[in-house]
């Protein structure tokens, strides 16, 4: 079975490798026919710790590595730069 692929913007970095990342994705609503967005939270696993609160990644599926992680990092798609973070 092949292992799933998210991409999200973090959000959050909490502890020494660990990040929050949110996915966002488009859906049609099923009785007022309008695209509508669904956002869903992720734990990441960063086991260098160089990703930043603003970056853009994706992750890949692996072993449960605690209670509510079982993504790691695969890449960082784009990185923010200093005083661009909302």
């Amino acid at each position: 079975m092949p292992k799933r692929q998210i991409s999200g913007t973090v959000i959050k970095k909490s502890g020494e490798k660990t990040i929050s990342i949110v996915v966002e994705r488009k859906v049609i609503h099923p009785r007022y026919h309008k695209t509508v967005k669904r956002f869903k939270k992720y734990l990441i696993h960063d086991e260098q710790g160089v990703v930043n609160v603003g970056d853009t990644i994706s992750a890949i599926e692996c072993r449960p590595l605690s209670k509510t992680k079982s993504f790691r990092l695969l890449k960082v798609i784009s990185e923010v730069k200093k005083g661009e973070v909302e």
